[in-house]
This record gives C-alpha cells, sequence and structure tokens, in this order.
C-alpha cells in the first residue's frame, strides 16, 4: 500500500482514529512551545513557517473531507489532486490559531463521518489518478500519515 498512501511510512502502529483525534490538541501544544514568533517565521527561505503549516493541514483537512464524502456518495469516483503550493499562496500572515480553529473545526466534523462509516464503508473503492485506486480507509489511512508528517516537521521546529 506504500504507493497508494504516501505518508503509510509515517504510521506509528497505532489506531487511525486515535491519531486523527489527537492532531489538533498536539499541534495547539507545539505551537504554544514555538510562541508567536517562533511560529510565523520560516525555519529557511521557500520553506513554510509553522503557521503556514497548519494552514496546510487545515486545506488538506477541506480536501480529505471532500474526498471521504465523494468516496462515499459516488460509483467509481476519481479524485481530483491539488497543487499545494498553489493552495498555499494565501497563507503568509494568516494567525496559526486562527488555522488551527479551522483545521479542529473540520477534523471534528470529519472524524464524526469516519467512525459513523468505518468499518462499513472501508473497502469503498475510489481512484486516485496519480496513486490508482484505493479506499475510504486508505484515504482515511492517508490523513494519519500526513498529519504524523507535518507534526513531526512542527517538532522540529519547536
Amino acid at each position: 500500500m506504500g504507493t497508494l498512501n504516501p505518508y503509510d511510512t509515517f504510521l506509528d502502529g497505532r489506531p487511525v482514529e486515535t491519531i486523527l483525534s489527537a492532531t489538533s490538541h498536539e499541534i495547539a501544544n507545539l505551537l504554544q512551545i514555538l510562541g508567536p514568533e517562533k511560529t510565523a517565521a520560516s525555519p529557511a527561505p521557500g520553506k513554510w513557517s509553522p503557521a503556514e503549516i497548519v494552514c496546510h493541514l487545515a486545506d488538506c483537512e477541506i480536501a480529505f473531507g471532500f474526498r471521504l464524502r465523494q468516496t462515499l456518495a459516488e460509483e467509481h469516483h476519481v479524485l481530483q489532486p491539488f497543487d499545494q503550493e498553489k493552495w498555499a499562496a494565501p497563507y503568509a500572515g494568516v494567525a496559526a490559531a486562527e488555522a488551527l480553529a479551522a483545521f479542529s473545526a473540520l477534523r471534528k466534523w470529519n472524524l464524526t463521518l469516519i467512525q459513523k462509516m468505518l468499518p462499513g464503508s472501508a473497502e469503498k473503492p475510489v481512484t486516485h489518478p496519480e496513486r490508482g485506486t484505493m479506499t475510504f480507509k486508505t484515504i482515511v489511512e492517508t490523513m494519519a500519515g500526513h498529519d504524523l508528517n507535518h507534526l513531526a516537521q512542527l517538532k522540529r521546529l519547536a
């Protein structure tokens, strides 16, 4: 499944629902450790600041939520990839707290759906044009691995 979920290697053996439900709290703790100055600062030219990473996570939560819902609603659905760098264009100056509030609300809503639909819809197929045919469960696992990838980035910056 490594190619279906590019974040598979970040999964640490915990149930994915546990990872997904802990992310908002972990981000909040890391932002507190970083403090406002470090949160807004880019660690290197061309690299996202911690605040921009949280903006990215909020945007991805929108995309993942849409993908989950389309997978459930449509037969043989083909997901639409997006260019994360183009989506990141408006992130400059957005407060990390604002992005975290959006992420947390969206994650809570997506978790409600995930908990209601798993395990019953786990094997519902969907196609990613770059990765191939995957399942509802693969999207959920990708979300968890994606979280852990960016949490590791934030921990390194903290």
